[in-house]
């Protein structure tokens, strides 16, 4: 199965180079590509720098879009799975294989690297905003996820696809849940995820609450009122 690893990255200049160095020593002669969202530090000359595969865009347009430029350079390489994999050096690359594993033996569409199922306990506004999801997709889709937020997922062909063509999807647990609902099949597999390895998160407390919000009013809108797509 070919894969490509998909690496936002907005001002990731203190952990870059040591995620894309830890996934290619880990997983050898794997593809990756470096989108580069309009950063303002060094992240772009350290693609350069490093000779790393990567594409700039001017400026910064936020995850989706970042994430959608890579879904189209999937689609047009002719990938058959593609993985979101954040900058920062909080995925672990020795899951990527147990990932595509599973995203063939299950025939899934969606896999989720589940911290949950990996025995953390998430705690604060965190473990409330996933427990809220997690019941929203239950009830809405019909599939029970321990970890509806985690970062770490892979996708299959059908939803290359779809991301790349689709103007008003996004890597979120929103677009899982209307998946689900559609009939693709969504899996999860136990994985570490550690701290963010360097640099600083855009998600602050104000900000994780907004995102909750919008995130579960959009669950529920996609629910019932957004009809095909996939």
């Amino acid at each position: 199965m070919k894969v490509l690893v998909i690496i936002p990255a907005y001002n990731e200049e203190a952990c870059l180079a040591d995620s894309v160095e830890a996934l290619t020593a880990t997983c050898p002669g794997i593809d990756y590509l470096i989108v580069n969202d309009g950063s303002k530090d060094r992240t772009e000359s350290i693609i350069e720098e490093r000779g790393f595969n990567g594409v700039n865009l001017p400026v910064n347009t936020g995850l989706a879009s970042a994430f959608r430029t890579g879904m189209k350079y999937a689609k047009r390489h002719g990938y058959d799975a593609a993985i979101q994999y954040d900058a920062d050096g909080q995925h672990l690359p020795g899951f990527i294989p147990v990932m595509a594993s599973a995203l063939e033996r299950e025939h899934a569409d969606i896999v989720i690297a589940s911290r949950v199922l990996n025995g953390e306990k998430l705690s604060g506004m965190r473990a409330v905003g996933s427990k809220l999801i997690s019941a929203l997709i239950k009830a809405t889709a019909r599939v029970s996820l321990t970890d509806p937020t985690s970062g770490m997922r892979m996708y299959s062909a059908r939803m290359i696809e779809y991301f790349a063509t689709g103007f008003d999807c996004a890597p979120e647990p929103d677009t899982i849940a209307l998946a689900a609902r559609q009939g693709c099949k969504v899996v999860e597999i136990p994985a570490q995820i550690q701290d963010r390895q360097g640099g600083e998160s855009y998600l602050k407390f104000g900000s994780s609450i907004r995102y909750m919000a919008r995130t579960c009013l959009s669950i529920l809108l996609f629910q019932w009122f957004r009809k095909g797509g996939l």
